[in-house]
């Protein structure tokens, strides 16, 4: 018998399949796909090699420099995920036992040294009830830059040596638990592909964390810049503040964390944050492209390390120059991209500080 009613219904189901999906959905989708999981699976490699090269050093199968470049791989590694934290990295203070930065009053060099002092064994078990200042890349770098730390002498290496391969091991640890937390039944990847989900009730929430996360990323460069710079102190540079001060990875760390930042604007093959401005908002799209550029080619130039180029006033115009470009990103991301997109931000982690 011929029933009009399962006809339609029937009709309905086969044009609901054909119809277009939900651009945020797909964006969302997408970039967690495309740009953030690749990212956080390079960073998990970039702790692995860390890990190796830790005890390749202490066991004298591989030299400082070599020792050097890997914490720095890593740093960038690190720096490039920021504005990508999302889910449990940004959760249950993980990120702070990554990075302890800023560093006000050198608890690192401190809380070492007292640890070391104190006598007691030092292995990856004992370094995570430590604290996390001590945890971290911050903590890495001192082991191996800092000028009072001489690794050339047998008896100095034998006293950092546990920790900083406890540090490695830690940090590779951290990485592989949070790339699993991303991979598991209803992680993250899922969260951010498929809605409604326990996270996100729709696709556009999904969509405004994520610009809120790159929003706060793109502030913190600022701040890693300004904080040097003497933005917060009258002017008066303070060289010792920066982000990987004692490495002169400072300003390779910044430019990571832009490629981050711009990856979740351009996504791959056209997918990412700027697709979902409609047609009218061209200009707007425009404006953010040279923004990006502008900044990346200020960061190009500038051929000497942060440190060196903070004492004079030659290189504290350059920096002043990329400071001033950093926050033009930052403007149109989270004034112009919120109101095109319909996000409300809020406040973000580096208030008050």
């Amino acid at each position: 018998m011929f029933r009009p009613r399962l006809l339609i219904t029937s009709l309905a189901i086969a044009l609901g399949a054909c119809s277009p999906q939900d651009p945020q959905a797909t964006t969302s989708a997408a970039l967690a796909q495309q740009v953030i999981l690749p990212a956080y699976s390079r960073w998990v490699d970039a702790d692995r090699t860390l890990a190796a090269s830790a005890l390749a050093f202490c066991q004298g199968q591989e030299d400082l420099a070599r020792a050097r470049a890997d914490f720095v791989a890593a740093q960038k590694a690190w720096s490039e995920l920021q504005p990508l934290l999302v889910g449990p990295l940004a959760e249950g203070n993980r990120a702070w036992q990554i990075q302890f930065w800023p560093d006000k009053k050198n608890l690192v060099a401190r809380q070492i040294e007292q640890l070391l002092d104190g006598g007691a064994p030092i292995d990856p078990a004992s370094l995570a009830k430590s604290s996390v200042v001590v945890q971290g890349l911050t903590a890495y770098e001192y082991i191996l830059f800092d000028a009072r730390i001489d690794l050339a002498d047998a008896a100095t290496k034998a006293r950092y040596c546990p920790l900083l391969e406890a540090i490695g091991a830690h940090q590779q640890q951290l990485a592989e638990d949070i790339l699993a937390r991303w991979k598991n039944d209803g992680g993250m990847l899922s969260q951010l592909s498929k809605f409604p989900n326990e996270r996100y009730a729709d696709a556009h929430e999904a969509i405004a964390e994520l610009l809120r996360v790159q929003v706060t990323a793109l502030d913190s460069l600022k701040k890693k810049l300004g904080t040097p710079l003497g933005r917060q102190s009258k002017g008066i540079a303070q060289p010792f503040q920066a982000e990987a001060w004692r490495s002169d990875a400072s300003l390779a760390s910044l430019e990571s964390g832009l490629v981050g930042a711009e990856a979740l604007w351009n996504g791959t093959d056209g997918k990412g944050l700027r697709a979902l401005l409609p047609s009218a908002q061209k200009a707007l799209a425009g404006k953010i492209d040279a923004a990006y550029a502008d900044a990346r080619g200020k960061l190009a130039a500038l051929q000497q390390p942060l440190g060196v180029l903070l004492k004079d006033d030659a290189g504290i115009q350059r920096l002043n120059a990329l400071y001033d470009s950093l926050n033009t990103v930052h403007r149109l991301h989270e004034g112009d991209l919120a109101k095109a997109l319909g996000v409300q931000l809020g406040f973000n982690a580096n208030d008050g500080d």
